[in-house]
């Protein structure tokens, strides 16, 4: 058996997985938010790692299995997420920046774009690691004795009591600090953000045993480590969207990335491999937003039976701007936008119009992407929500097909530690694979190029 830590923006779960690649139990912690300023969010590094433990010991308590029985520990986490904290007494120096923060978006504007994206895959935004390392060594006015890490370095930091400092590869090559072409620490972009090599972790394959880690008073191996949208797409295969607290859409590539999507590396196994990724910031996040700002539902469940209590969306439209844009559009500083309403608007069609967002944006990015697919897998907790798999397929006008277990974050960090012990081979994963519901398209291709076209020009009155 295996423990799949996912840490993720809300909240972390844990699963304790067998060797059919199946839970066997699950245990989550939710996680506290710190939003200090408009467009600012942190979380506590102590409160991460506090989360793991928790969630690590209901899901061994609802496996029934005691931890002496895990052959390996894998790791998948939030990227991008900047942690800085002191080497001799592991204590952080600050909270964490999450990646949904845009305080450094003024320093980002100054950044050499051609140079980033060539040697990165990449684009100067607030969303990557190295502008956020570099406002946490400013703000704390010094560079030594420290140790700078993503959420996975900072979770092998604490599981191997400070014996070991690493990262992979897909994790690494989100930071603005790594070539893609080489997947090392490159000196011009550290030279660039003003990092010392120092303070950087080792960058690992993310399949082999990288630390033996204390859990639960057991010792067991760390075999596994990606970042959570690569290790979906390891479970998932060609091309995935995963539906959180944002969208992310990966395809496993050769190919350059168009303008507005991103290349970035796949997880590292036996060779490098890369994908093209668009990340969408608000998806998940519009319906907390509706829920905990505005009150307009008590439980995001209730919006599938909200939206689909409407004939259609009457013209409401919702452009979830709430920490500007990302792909395809990369503008920081757009704000959100709800257009078309009239005195018949209620709070179902602010629901609707959130739930249909989220569709739209993931064919933003696949349009963008200029890829010809004959389904789109989907995975994450939205995919629960019968009424926005639906409304996706007749959007995108192909199938969508779910993953039997939403968790597949998990499950790819479970079969990448299963892989790194010798467990399985990357052909067991895919014979493994579970397919759950899938959603042909109904709509009239006329009728959803119609919703389309009448997004498209919500979305232009936020980007010009």
């Amino acid at each position: 058996m295996i423990l799949a830590i996912d840490q993720g923006t809300t909240g972390t779960t844990c699963l304790v997985v067998g060797d059919d690649l199946v839970p066997l139990g699950r245990g989550y912690r939710e996680l506290q938010q710190h939003f200090p300023r408009p467009g600012w969010v942190e979380h506590d590094p102590e409160e991460i790692w506090g989360s793991v433990l928790s969630a690590a010991e209901v899901a061994l308590r609802d496996a029934g299995v005691q931890a002496r029985e895990l052959r390996a520990i894998g790791i998948t986490n939030q990227r991008e997420t900047t942690l800085l904290w002191e080497r001799r007494s592991g204590q952080p120096v600050h909270r964490a920046i999450v990646w949904q923060d845009r305080r450094t978006a003024d320093r980002c504007r100054e950044l050499p774009a051609e140079l980033i994206r060539e040697r990165t895959g990449l684009v100067p935004d607030p969303y990557f690691s190295a502008t956020k390392l570099e406002w946490l060594l400013d703000s704390v006015g010094r560079r030594d004795g420290l140790a700078f890490g993503t959420v996975d370095t900072w979770l092998v930091w604490r599981l191997a009591g400070g014996a070991a400092h690493v990262t992979d590869a897909t994790n690494a090559s989100r930071t603005l600090l790594v070539s893609l072409e080489t997947l090392e620490w490159d000196d011009e972009l550290l030279s660039l953000f003003g990092v010392d090599r120092a303070l950087l972790p080792e960058i690992r394959p993310s399949a082999g045993v990288v630390a033996e880690g204390e859990l639960l008073g057991e010792t067991i191996p760390i075999a596994g480590i990606a970042g959570d949208q690569q290790a979906a797409l390891f479970y998932q295969g060609q091309a995935k969207a995963t539906y959180g607290t944002g969208s992310f859409v990966l395809a496993l590539s050769d190919r350059p990335a168009p303008s507005g999507i991103v290349r970035t590396a796949a997880a590292l196994v036996d060779r490098p491999e890369y994908a093209l990724e668009g990340s969408i910031f608000v998806t998940g996040a519009a319906l907390q937003w509706l829920r905990d700002g505005l009150g307009l539902l008590e439980d995001a469940a209730e919006s599938e039976e909200m939206a689909g209590s409407l004939e259609g969306n009457d013209g409401v439209y919702f452009v979830p701007a709430l920490v500007g844009l990302g792909a395809p559009h990369w503008v920081p500083d757009a704000r959100g936008l709800i257009c078309g309403l009239t005195r018949g608007t209620r709070r179902e069609h602010l629901v609707r119009a959130a739930l249909e967002a989220i569709a739209y944006q993931t064919r933003d990015v696949l349009d963008a992407m200029g890829l010809e697919l004959d389904a789109l897998r989907a995975d994450g907790g939205a995919t629960a929500n019968r009424f926005l798999m639906q409304f996706q397929a007749d959007v995108l006008g192909i199938p969508v097909q779910a993953a039997a277990e939403r968790e597949t974050t998990a499950l790819g960090a479970a079969a990448l530690a299963g892989i790194g012990i010798g467990l399985w081979t990357r052909a067991d994963v895919e014979r493994l694979w579970r397919g759950g519901e899938r959603y042909e398209p109904r709509m009239p291709l006329k009728e959803a190029d119609r919703l389309y076209a009448e997004w498209r020009a919500a979305l232009r009155r936020t980007v010009p």
